[in-house]
C-alpha cells in the first residue's frame, strides 16, 4: 500500500487531498490539530492521525517522529497547510510576518528535512501548495506573498537537490478556491464595502478570466496526480496554477 502525509487534512483543501488519495487507496497520515477534527476520515480508508501544528517547531518534530514510528518508507509527502493575513504593510506587525513565516515557510522546511529519509528509500514525491500569491504580488498581503514566494524558492531548490535521487518536487498553485479562506474574504469585504455577500463574492470570482472559485476536489486531483508513477515521475520543480486564468 502507497502512503502520503499531508497536512492540515482537516478541511478546505487538505481535506480534499486527503479524501482523494484514500479513495485511491492509499493509506493517509492525516497532519491535523486533533482526531475530532478528521471528521468521517477514517470511514473512507486507512486514515491515520498525527497530532501536527505547524506553529511550534517541537510538534513538527513530533509529527516526523510519528510517522517515520510506523513506516519507513514514505511515497509522497503534502505540504499543505497553511495561514493568510490581510493587512496594510503599515499595520502588518513583525509577529505577523514571523508567525506566517513559521506556518508557511519553516514547517514544510522542517518536515521535509525530517522525512527526507523515507521519501528517498521510496523514491517519492512532495507536493507543497504554494498559492497565486508566490507567482505575483496582491495588495495588503505582503506577509503571506513573501511566505508564498519563498515556499516556492524552497520547492524549486528541493527539486534540483534531490533529483539524483529520484525524489520529485513539485508546487501546486491554487487561485481564490471555495474553502473558509474565500468565505472569510467575502465576509470581510461585505463589511468593508457594504455588499452583500453574494455581490463580495462575485466581485472575487471576476478576478479570474472563468469567473468562478476552484474547488478543492480540483487541487486534490492535480495534487494526486503530481504523486503518481505515470508523467508525473518525470516532471520536478515544476508549479501548476490552477487559478481559473488568473495569471494568464
Amino acid at each position: 500500500m502507497k502512503t502520503v502525509a499531508v497536512t492540515g487534512a482537516a478541511r478546505g483543501i487538505g481535506l480534499a487531498i486527503a479524501e482523494r488519495f484514500l479513495d485511491a487507496g492509499w493509506r493517509v497520515f492525516c497532519l491535523v490539530r486533533s482526531e475530532q477534527a478528521m471528521g468521517a476520515l477514517t470511514s473512507k480508508g486507512d486514515a491515520r492521525f498525527v497530532p501536527f501544528d505547524a506553529s511550534r517547531d517541537d510538534q513538527v518534530l513530533a509529527a516526523a517522529k510519528a510517522v517515520l514510528g510506523q513506516t519507513d518508507t514514505l511515497d509522497a509527502l503534502v505540504n499543505n497547510a497553511g495561514v493568510a493575513l490581510s493587512a496594510p504593510f503599515a499595520k502588518t506587525t513583525t509577529d505577523d510576518f514571523l508567525r506566517l513565516q513559521t506556518v508557511n515557510v519553516t514547517a514544510p522546511f522542517v518536515l521535509t528535512r525530517e522525512l527526507l529519509p523515507a521519501l528517498v528509500k521510496a523514491k517519492g514525491r512532495v507536493v507543497n501548495v504554494c498559492s497565486t500569491a508566490a507567482r505575483k504580488g496582491f495588495k495588503y498581503t505582503s506577509a503571506y506573498c513573501a511566505s508564498k514566494h519563498a515556499l516556492l524558492g524552497l520547492t524549486r531548490a528541493l527539486a534540483v537537490e534531490l533529483a539524483g535521487k529520484q525524489v520529485t518536487v513539485n508546487a501546486v498553485s491554487p487561485g481564490w478556491t471555495d474553502t473558509d479562506m474565500l468565505a472569510q474574504s467575502v465576509e470581510r469585504i461585505a463589511s468593508a464595502t457594504n455588499r452583500s455577500a453574494a455581490e463580495a463574492r462575485a466581485a472575487i470570482e471576476q478576478m479570474n478570466p472563468m469567473g468562478r472559485a476552484v474547488k478543492p476536489a480540483e487541487v486534490a486531483a492535480l495534487v494526486h496526480f503530481l504523486a503518481t508513477d505515470q508523467a508525473a515521475a518525470a516532471i520536478t520543480g515544476a508549479d501548476y496554477t490552477i487559478d481559473a486564468g488568473e495569471t494568464v
